[in-house]
């Protein structure tokens, strides 16, 4: 798109927006890159380009600017390091800005996906801010940004300057003497000044015999010497010498860094080419923000569809937004009507915006507006406030046309403003019509504008091709910039004229003079423009209301999920408090039975009633168990998850009934309500009860099993039972059987599938109070039972 863009872009006023993203940048290098930005034919290029340019404006929406500073271009010093040659401290002190902004940039990326920011698009310049930790310790022990060398640089450069400060004291002091006491007669100026880098004094010419030392200069008038006294001469030179020492180690530090920063050339210029492309996406980013700009929704079938677009160079209080198509119904579209209407920041606005697109920005319209990426823009575009053009423009305005005609393909976006103009009216209008036609068949999308009222009815005998009008307020006799499409513009003269005052026998007779068929194409312009613009408003009033259903829905639906969360904390806190109440109950119940089993092991008498107290306590432990268990609002929280495929539920959110038809993850599910199917989580579904069709079954009494009674037996029958039940059973079995003095027990558990004897066993192993088991002896049932022996 170079060449043609070179064209158009004064005249669309592209160059304008890429110095106000130049001015957003931060570094020098960010700021030359913007200016350098063209438009790009390639809708990958652009689709990547406008992911990065969002991934920026997500950040500076969530976190803000990124903290980056200016810094030089570090590619001149990296040439130097190429070829061996040593940096100077403000070459290396610009190092290291970049890597410790490298290191700044990094940091404040680092949470970018816990806020729930897709940095994808910008990872790889995210992975080159990568700093070498050696090379950036070294340079903060060592220099300043501005390249001024620290006394931390080594040891003796601390030590040097730290006696270059003590000696300059010395010497002050001596000064100071000397114009502060009796020798102040002899001076010109109390002061004492500095030459050739030596301290010295301005004596008057007759006195200069009485300090001794050397002069080193004199006034313009000779009447005083600057002259250094015999006494800091000394003091003097060793400053010189001190500072000398100074020179030459930092002169060795900075060779030192710079051998340091030359095997790191790759690094620093990688971190210094993220540090640009970051800026210079932000600069995008906040030159979105600054207009008030949207994403484009990118597509590839050359479809443009931009609502209340605007021209983003214009006050944003006075500029009138439109809606502007091309390649839905229509592939040409002819803006007809008078001048100074708007007909020209119309097609303006369409080339800059679709220019803004292909170069990675956002674009001054609202959200979801379409743009497509066009392998040409072709714009011939004049002054519309010119109303007569000279034979010269006219011959430049068909140069253009006939070059375009030349090049244009199916994949470019064709301008052209007053197309025809400059040259006599239906001459014009004729050679018009055959451009276009010419034009059409390329299959190209056409934007052009017309004072032509032989075009006026061009759009209804066309395919593919549509007319357009600019909006004309009768009443304040003003054009109100607003576009019309598919309306062609009208004439509006007699209407001003009668609007104005003219005499209205006048005005009837120049409608009188109007051929019929002229008459009557303005009375149909005037009806349709009319039923538009009740349409239009219609068309708004009702995309209010489905906004406001939207927001509403939103709202519900966030006060829902809130509901949602609060229920979960709540029974998450009620679990937990469960969970803590069964362990202290848990450990309650252990305590009295070890207790118990202490005494016996002892050898002790266990009394009846210390016996009966333990049992209440345990039968204690066992309801408050089971009234958790039975916790009404637990248990309707657990039945209300319970839900799976096939289930009749009730959808919380819409108030219907439906069927579950698909599980979509852990807690979504698909709900079929009549006709629709809507996704829902499980906090939004309430499982509806089946209603009962047969009888319950009768409860099976299990008398000879489980715990026969409240005197342990030696045995326990676990065959019939479930896996969960014969658990429980054995559990409590044991206890009483403790509790009760026995040693041994048999468990009947029988052989089937061997669930509940694995069980049996495996319960057996872990627990602390059985000494041994086995399984029975052949004739005392095998291993269908187990003999246990407890201690």
């Amino acid at each position: 798109m170079e060449d043609m863009n070179s064209k158009i872009i004064e005249k669309l006023e592209y160059n304008r927006i890429i110095r106000q993203l130049s001015d957003l940048a931060i570094t020098a290098p960010a700021k030359a890159q913007a200016l350098k930005l063209m438009p790009s034919s390639d809708f990958d290029e652009v689709k990547k380009s406008i992911d990065q340019t969002r991934v920026l404006s997500n950040i500076l929406r969530v976190k803000g600017p990124m903290p980056i500073t200016d810094f030089k271009d570090v590619r001149p010093s990296l040439k130097r390091l190429k070829v061996k040659a040593n940096l100077n401290g403000e070459e290396l002190g610009n190092i290291f800005l970049v890597l410790s902004l490298a290191k700044d940039v990094g940091q404040f990326a680092s949470d970018l996906e816990e806020r729930e920011i897709d940095t994808r698009p910008i990872e790889k310049y995210l992975k080159n801010l990568a700093v070498p930790e050696d090379l950036f310790k070294k340079l903060n022990q060592a220099i300043e940004y501005d390249g001024t060398v620290k006394d931390t640089a080594s040891s003796k450069l601390m030590q040097l300057r730290h006696d270059i400060q003590s000696n300059e004291t010395d010497i002050k002091n001596h000064m100071n003497d000397y114009i502060s006491g009796k020798h102040t007669q002899y001076l010109s100026e109390n002061i004492v000044t500095i030459r050739d880098g030596r301290y010295v004094l301005p004596v008057k010419q007759e006195y200069k015999n009485k300090f001794g030392g050397v002069v080193h200069d004199q006034s313009a008038s000779g009447q005083t010497l600057f002259v250094e006294p015999q006494a800091v001469l000394v003091l003097n030179n060793r400053q010189q010498n001190l500072l000398a020492q100074e020179r030459q180690e930092i002169h060795r530090i900075l060779i030192e860094l710079s051998e340091l920063a030359g095997a790191y050339q790759k690094e620093i210029n990688n971190n210094a080419l993220a540090l640009t492309q970051l800026d210079f996406l932000s600069a995008k980013s906040k030159l979105a923000k600054k207009m008030k700009a949207t994403e484009p929704v990118l597509n590839q079938d050359h479809i443009i569809k931009l609502r209340k677009a605007r021209h983003p160079l214009i006050d944003p209080k006075k500029v009138v937004p439109n809606n502007i198509e091309l390649g839905t119904t229509f592939d040409t579209m002819l803006i007809t009507g008078p001048n100074t209407g708007g007909k020209t920041i119309t097609l303006k606005t369409l080339g800059l915006l679709q220019l803004m697109a292909q170069a990675g920005l956002f674009i001054t319209a609202e959200e979801g507006s379409q743009l497509t990426v066009f392998n040409e823009i072709y714009a011939d575009i004049g002054d519309e406030q010119s109303i007569e053009q000279s034979l010269s423009t006219f011959s430049s305005h068909m140069d253009q046309i006939i070059k375009i005609m030349n090049n244009v393909t199916e994949d470019d976006l064709v301008l052209i403003d007053e197309l025809g103009a400059g040259t006599d009216p239906e001459e014009g209008a004729s050679l018009a019509i055959a451009i276009l036609d010419d034009l059409r068949q390329t299959q190209a999308k056409i934007a052009i504008t017309t004072h032509y009222p032989e075009l006026k009815l061009y759009g209804y005998n066309r395919k593919r091709t549509t007319n357009a009008s600019m909006e004309f307020d009768l009443k304040k006799l003003a054009p109100t910039y607003r576009l019309r499409i598919g309306i062609p513009g009208q004439s509006n003269a007699f209407a001003i004229a009668h609007q104005l005052g003219m005499n209205e026998a006048v005005v009837d007779k120049a409608r009188d003079l109007m051929n019929d068929e002229d008459s009557d194409i303005n009375k149909m312009i005037e009806r349709l423009t009319e039923q538009t613009k009740a349409a239009e408003q219609l068309h708004e009033t009702l995309k209010q209301n489905v906004d406001q259903s939207i927001t509403l829905k939103r709202q519900l639906q966030n006060g829902l999920d809130w509901y949602n969360q609060q229920v979960q904390k709540q029974l998450e806190k009620s679990q937990e408090k469960a969970d803590e109440m069964l362990a202290k109950k848990r450990k309650q119940a252990e305590k009295i039975i070890n207790d118990l089993e202490e005494q016996r092991r002892a050898g002790g008498q266990v009394r009846t009633n210390k016996v009966i107290e333990a049992k209440g306590a345990l039968n204690k432990l066992e309801r408050e168990n089971q009234n958790l268990a039975n916790n009404k609002v637990l248990q309707r929280e657990k039945k209300r998850h319970d839900v799976s495929v096939g289930d009749n539920v009730k959808v919380l959110s819409y108030g219907q009934q439906g069927v579950i038809t698909k599980k979509l993850g852990e807690h979504e599910f698909e709900v079929q309500i009549g006709i629709l199917k809507v996704k829902v989580t499980d906090r939004d579904v309430e499982k509806i009860a089946a209603q009962a069709s047969q009888k319950k079954p009768e409860k099976s009494v299990r008398s000879s099993r489980g715990l026969r009674s409240s005197r342990a037996s030696s045995e326990l029958d676990l065959r019939g039972q479930r896996y969960e039940e014969a658990l429980t059973n054995l559990d409590r079995y044991l206890d009483a059987s403790l509790l009760a003095g026995l040693n041994t027990v048999t468990i009947i558990h029988g052989i089937g599938t061997g669930a509940i004897r694995n069980g049996v066993q495996q319960y057996l192993k872990r627990n602390r109070h059985v000494k041994s088991y086995n399984y029975a002896p052949a004739n005392q049932g095998g291993t269908g039972a187990t003999i246990v022996n407890l201690q």
